[in-house]
């Protein structure tokens, strides 16, 4: 594809206004599940067209993961999951059936309209099937195409399928998640598919990086991301810590491995967090807790002999903590300027007035919702001029199909019919069942 990303903007393909910093950028995205679904949400909220390839009769498989799911006027529940639902916003959905020659076809055709392709099928798989890099390359230079694998496109594990609960495992994640052995604690996973999750964020960026560099050099390349190895990488300062004096980090359930005290700690009526990042705010916290002394003493005056000394110290702390409702501590440390807060649940998140007022939760239109709309969490980040935009709803199975094939490749209703009877997508209706 002959485009100039970078230096204007081009209109939507598929018919809609140019929005958003990647206005004109048309993704080809043949990923499912989380990682590169998190991705090219990611491209479609910053303004990109996105055509998500999905199987015909079944689609991506988070459409099964529930419940919950959507319902619909009547109460029923649908086919589009929770967990679908969060990571497919700004897509047209394309019911084409990769093992099929003439959904092979159509596929190549329309990588031959997109600036990136996204895919996490297993390695070699889109190559046996002519829908590798190398063969693409040759009849659109410029292609940006990303393989998301669970542990890349070489090495001894490249064969293997790489799922989050797997990869935090492996990566060492859980071995730093979870109270210690000696309170009772195991090995624990993120409450969420956080290493899923980074991989796409990281994937994105290597995306951005790659239409830069053709930017300058007219230039596609092959982006080769593993879970494996972004989990690894966001090891950040612990993965580091192991590197530098060959001790293998501990869990240590809620408390930091390098600041103390940095941790959740009981109060009356609960618990609530307190992160003090300096010797400052220590001392701070010690006068408002009416234990100056604390700050006074050598074992906890520095951070690094509090650190050394935690065992003595922390229970100091909960025996102060303990004697004032959490809202109280709250409200007396964040007037000394002492970083605090509460350990909300997923509904007090929505109901904080921070987050509200940030547009953390949005909704859309949904023709299948009985409410016909469809809440969603909102895109982060904020541009003064080229502002996210929440254009289409996570969509239905197999809904853009045909509207995308006439728009980016010209097929007519003749060509439409033909291609439907050889089974290269899903016939007009059977898409959404």
């Amino acid at each position: 594809m002959t485009t100039s990303f970078g230096t204007e903007t081009p209109p939507d393909p598929s018919g809609g206004a140019p929005r958003g910093p990647l206005a004109g950028l048309v993704v080809l995205d043949l990923s499912r599940i989380l990682a590169g679904p998190t991705a090219t949400q990611l491209l479609g909220d910053l303004g990109a067209t996105v055509w998500k390839i999905e199987r015909p009769g079944r689609g991506d498989d988070t459409r099964g993961w529930g419940p919950p799911f959507l319902k619909d006027a009547q109460g029923n529940e649908t086919r589009e999951s929770a967990y679908y639902l969060s990571a497919n916003r700004n897509k047209r959905s394309l019911a084409i059936d990769i093992a099929a020659p003439g959904g092979q076809d159509l596929l190549r055709r329309l990588a031959g309209k997109a600036d990136v392709l996204i895919e996490n099928f297993k390695v070699g798989d889109l190559a046996r099937r002519g829908l590798g890099y190398d063969d693409l390359k040759p009849s659109n230079p410029g292609l940006i195409y990303c393989s998301i694998s669970g542990f890349g496109q070489s090495g001894p594990y490249a064969a293997r399928a790489g799922y989050d609960f797997l990869i935090q495992g492996m990566g060492g994640l859980m071995s730093l998640t979870g109270r210690a052995d000696e309170d009772g604690g195991e090995p624990t996973k993120a409450g969420v598919g956080i290493a899923d999750v980074m991989c796409g964020m990281y994937a994105s960026n290597a995306i951005l990086a790659a239409l830069h560099h053709r930017t300058a050099t007219g230039e596609g390349q092959h982006i080769d991301v593993a879970l494996l190895d972004t989990q690894v990488a966001w090891l950040i300062n612990q993965g580091v810590a192991y590197l530098t004096d060959g001790a293998v980090p501990p869990r240590r359930g809620n408390a930091h491995p390098a600041i103390v005290p940095y941790n959740a700690y009981p109060a009356r009526d609960g618990a609530f967090i307190l992160a003090v990042g300096n010797d400052a705010q220590f001392r701070r916290f010690c006068e408002v807790a009416g234990a100056p002394s604390l700050a006074d003493d050598p074992r906890f005056s520095a951070n690094a002999e509090r650190v050394r000394n935690r065992a003595a110290l922390e229970p100091e702390i909960e025996r102060l903590t303990r004697t004032r409702d959490a809202g109280d501590w709250i409200a007396v440390l964040e007037a000394a300027g002492v970083p605090c807060g509460p350990i909300n649940d997923v509904g007090e998140v929505f109901a904080d007035p921070q987050v509200r007022h940030r547009g953390m939760r949005i909704s859309m239109p949904h023709e299948t919702s009985a409410s016909g709309t469809v809440d969603l969490i909102g895109n982060p980040l904020r541009f003064s001029k080229t502002p996210v935009s929440f254009r289409r709803a996570p969509p239905e199975l197999g809904a853009d199909t045909r509207e995308v094939l006439r728009s980016a490749l010209e097929l007519d209703e003749a060509e439409l019919e033909r291609l439907t009877a050889e089974g290269a997508f899903g016939a007009q209706g059977d898409e959404t069942q």
